[in-house]
Order: C-alpha cells, then structure tokens, then sequence
C-alpha cells in the first residue's frame, strides 16, 4: 500500500469541502486582552482582535493569576513530576481540588489534565463501577462525553434528542427500571448557545432512579453568584451527582475536573485510567486556577458585565441584517451554512479588517450548519463591537453570504 498516497487523498477531500483548517499563529498580549499580534507564513505580522477565544472573560489575563502562576514557578520550578499516583500531586493540586470542592458545594473533587479527559475518563470509568450502566446522553453532547460513553459500554447508551425532556423520559420508562441509569448533558451547549432545562432533568432523573452527569465547562465561571455555573444559577446544584468542568476557559487556565460526592471521586480515582496513568497538571497552572477560581467567587460583577458584552453584541449584529442564531447564553452564533463561505468570510475578516474569528465547520457542526461564532469578553470594546458589526454587513452582501445562510435555515 502507498500510505503517503491515502493521507493525501484523505487532506485533498477536507481541502475539497472546504473546510480545512488553518492555524493563525497569534501572540497575545498580556493585558491588553483581546488584542493580538498575527504573525504571516511569509513573516510579516499585524495587529488583530480576537473574537473566538473561550478564555470568556479574560481570566488568562488577571494580574491575580499571573502572580500566583509566577510565585510558585519561583517557589517550586515548572513540573510537576509525574502522575498522580507516583510522583505527581503537590500542595497546589491539593488546594485547588478543595477550592473546586467548595465552589460546587461538593465534599470533594478530582483534577484531570484537561476538559476533554476529565469526561472522557469518568464517564467511561462509571461503567466499570456500576456493572449494566445504561446512559442516557443528550444528542449535542460534545465529543469528549460520546467518546467516554462509548469507550465504556457502546451498546449501553440512548441518545435523547437534544433538549427533549419528553423523549428523555420516554427512554428511561422504556429500560429495566432495576438497571443502574445515568443521564449525560451539559448545561450551556457552546456551538448553538442554548441551556439545558437542568431543574427538569433532575426531576426526571428522581423519578426513574438515575444519577446526573453535568457538564458545565462552558459556564463554570460565568454563571451563578460564586460562577459555579448554571446548576448553580438554577438553584439547583446540590441535586446534581457529578459536575464536570474546565479551568482552561473561563478560569484562563488549563485542566478539568469533576466535584461529587467523596466517594464517587475516590472511585473514578481508583479506577480511571486517563487519571491514573498520566501526568498532572503542572503546579503552577493549579496555583493560578486557584488564584482564578477564588477571584470569580468575589466578583459577580465580572459576570454581570460579560452578560451585558454579550447582549450588546447580538443586538448589534441584528441590527445589520445578520443571521444570529438563538442563543440563550454568551456565545454568538452567525449562521453561514456553507463550508466554503464561511471559510472565505473568516478569511476577508482576519486579512482585511484584523479581526480574528475561526471558521467552525463540519464535524464540529452538522452539514449546512456552517457558522461563525463569538464569543464577546468584558473586554471587547463599543468601538470593536462597532467595527465588527459594518465588517460583517459588507462581508454578507459581498461574498453572497445571505443566499447561501437562507437555503441553510
């Protein structure tokens, strides 16, 4: 076989559909959060503002955690020597475990190197721990949670349709009603911005016996008085078994975790292989989520802010005539639903304008589902807003965008 020949065939379909993906080499600036400088293949570089970032509220910014980051680089060096089981928990993952704990109003919480593992691990993990689990999954649910239910029981799952309590509940009717049961969802859906109706899953989830896995990865931080997130906002965080989050968006760090009871923790602790056989976070990066985490809890008005960012910018880009999707959150969406346009649309944006927003494309979406999606910080100025919004305007009508998003809606 010519292997080269079927990895090139394989690029040259991505290439063909339009949606391969190129990286924008970008290095920000610190405090000057969403400014960056664009650096071209030929070498040269300007000046852009960023408008996809997940680091919502600029938190990878915050002087409070750099400092904390930057004292124990001083205080301890860089790694953490290993995994956690050997060589490799410190005080600070220690600390930050606790300070997870508390925010979700958990007894204790486990750290993971990143969002993605701390799903992946755990829900594949549960199926080792609870013999016949039958999980019922949300059918947006993000990769890394399909990818932790199949990897545990493939032929032990239902998919609801998204959102759909009625479905939901006719799926857990229909199984062993001895079975061990489990549902799967998140609370902020980051591709389309809508939020999970978390007090009726929980409803449901008491009335058929099962345990609640939330992920919350795109609102811890962001959402609730102390940014717990949405179970939090919702009043109904101490209903929810397992809460599954991430440091490395609005908390402008990096790594994952679940909070749940002590003995659910230890549990997936013992037995998950994605936790037991790899290597921690480094410490420094645990000293500035805490640093993070902790700021959070005593600034609502950071959320209170980024909320009204959001709000201003939907209105602004209604405004021009755009096709904003529905969206009960911060994120914004645009529909384009073409691989191509949308491509080319994000292309015109970052070469002509300096604003930088990726394309988001199949697989992520479905087909014809092709969008742009923002994602305004505290930080994103009127005059950015502004900028973006007459950019976008011209862009619709010059590059026959609107045609192509009507056929898609």
């Amino acid at each position: 076989m010519k292997y080269a020949s079927v990895f090139r065939a394989a690029l040259d379909q991505v290439h063909a559909e339009g949606r391969y993906r190129v990286f924008a080499d970008l290095k920000r600036h610190r405090g000057e959060f969403p400014r960056a400088t664009w650096t071209r293949e030929d070498g040269t570089s300007s000046e852009v503002v960023v408008w996809c970032s997940n680091d919502y509220l600029g938190q990878g910014q915050n002087p409070v955690v750099l400092d904390a980051m930057h004292r124990v680089i001083e205080d301890t060096g860089a790694g953490s020597g290993g995994t956690r089981n050997i060589s490799g928990t410190t005080h600070d993952h220690v600390e930050l475990e606790r300070e997870l704990a508390d925010l979700h109003g958990k007894e204790s919480a486990l750290l993971f190197t990143s969002g993605y593992v701390s799903n992946q691990a755990s829900l594949s993990t549960l199926y080792k721990i609870l013999p016949g689990l039958i999980v019922f999954s949300d059918a947006l649910n993000h990769n890394s949670m399909i990818s932790g239910i199949r990897a545990g029981g493939r032929d032990q799952r239902q998919v609801f349709s998204h959102n759909d309590l009625g479905h939901l509940e006719e799926l857990l009717a229909a199984v062993d009603p001895e079975a061990p049961k489990l549902i799967a969802f998140e609370s902020v859906y980051s591709m389309d911005g809508d939020i999970a109706d978390i007090a009726g899953t929980v409803a449901l989830a008491k009335k058929y016996g099962a345990l609640t896995y939330l992920d919350e990865v795109h609102a811890v931080g962001m959402y609730g008085p102390r940014g717990a997130g949405v179970a939090e906002r919702d009043g109904v965080m101490d209903q929810i078994d397992i809460v599954e989050g991430t440091l490395g968006k609005a908390f402008g760090v990096m790594g994952g975790y679940i909070a749940a009871d002590a003995a659910i923790v230890d549990a997936i602790r013992s037995f998950a292989d994605g936790f037991i056989f790899t290597t921690s976070i480094p410490p420094a990066l645990a000293a500035g989520a805490v640093a993070s985490i902790r700021y959070l809890k005593d600034h609502n008005e950071v959320r209170i802010a980024h909320q009204a960012r959001a709000a201003a910018l939907k209105a602004r880009l209604l405004k021009a005539g755009l096709p904003v999707m529905p969206s009960a959150s911060h994120i914004v969406p645009v529909l384009v639903g073409d691989a191509a346009h949308c491509k080319l649309i994000s292309d015109i944006l970052l070469n002509e304008h300096g604003i930088y927003v990726q394309p988001v494309n199949y697989p992520t979406v479905p087909r014809g589902m092709e969008r742009l999606r923002f994602t305004p910080s505290p930080a994103h100025s009127d005059a950015m807003m502004d900028g973006l919004a007459a950019a976008l305007k011209e862009l619709w009508t010059r590059c026959s965008i609107a045609q192509v998003g009507s056929v898609a809606a």
